[in-house]
């Protein structure tokens, strides 16, 4: 009798096992290949990171956020405000690297060459702050729109004199201490090292999800 209970006990305690392994693998492998999760942390902005998923392999990196704070699932974009939600990678732009969905190109007015060789380097060329400082976006730009769609005051057109669109995005810096802080104009950023990176793995259409610790204000 107790080698019999003794056989159940055990029989149940590798039933178990195998249970909490299957959980811990399903949770582990949960992301997505390709799909970019993004956690901001409001009460102390320095622990906001990104996740990401390519060849089986986690890249975790720090990123800051909106100087306003946050804005709710569906809403326009506003300035300062980082919009939370679901998300889709519309373009990829880098001084390697130019894709953006035909739509997008169309609306543009210009040609998908005309694009790749300018329109990057033209929106980097731009001193927003009138500071004397360029480079706003670093050394790449993952442009992304709400799913489902909703409302955006995205266009092509001239800032300055020079021709250029803007978006909600993921971008590098032309100044790393900026990473970690709630500052940006409402996009997300993170440093250059890690933008190349992530613009190595990225395709359009990919999934980027966005949350927050704290509720939004918007």
């Amino acid at each position: 009798m107790r080698l019999a209970q003794m056989l159940m006990v055990t029989t149940s305690a590798l039933m178990l096992s195998g249970c909490m392994h299957q959980q811990q693998t399903t949770k582990a492998s949960s992301q997505a290949e390709g799909s970019i999760e993004i956690e901001l942390n409001q009460v102390f902005p320095q622990q906001s990171k990104g996740k990401a998923k390519s060849d089986g392999k986690e890249m975790v990196f720090e990123v800051g956020y909106g100087k306003n704070g946050v804005g709710c699932i569906g809403s326009t974009f506003e300035e300062g405000i980082t919009p939370l939600g679901t998300f889709k990678v519309n373009a990829i732009m880098s001084k390697d690297r130019f894709e953006m969905d035909e739509g997008l190109i169309k609306k543009s007015g210009r040609t998908k060459d005309y694009l790749a060789k300018n329109l990057f380097n033209n929106m980097n060329s731009i001193d927003f702050k009138g500071d004397g400082e360029t480079g706003e976006y670093g050394s790449g730009y993952i442009s992304l729109t709400p799913v489902p769609s909703s409302p955006q005051p995205f266009n092509f057109n001239e800032y300055d004199g020079t021709y250029r669109w803007y978006s909600f995005a993921i971008h590098g810096t032309n100044d790393e201490t900026r990473i970690g802080q709630r500052i940006t104009g409402g996009c997300i950023n993170m440093n250059n090292r890690d933008i190349n990176q992530l613009i190595k793995t990225v395709n359009l259409g990919d999934e980027v999800l966005v949350t927050s610790n704290k509720p939004c204000i918007s």
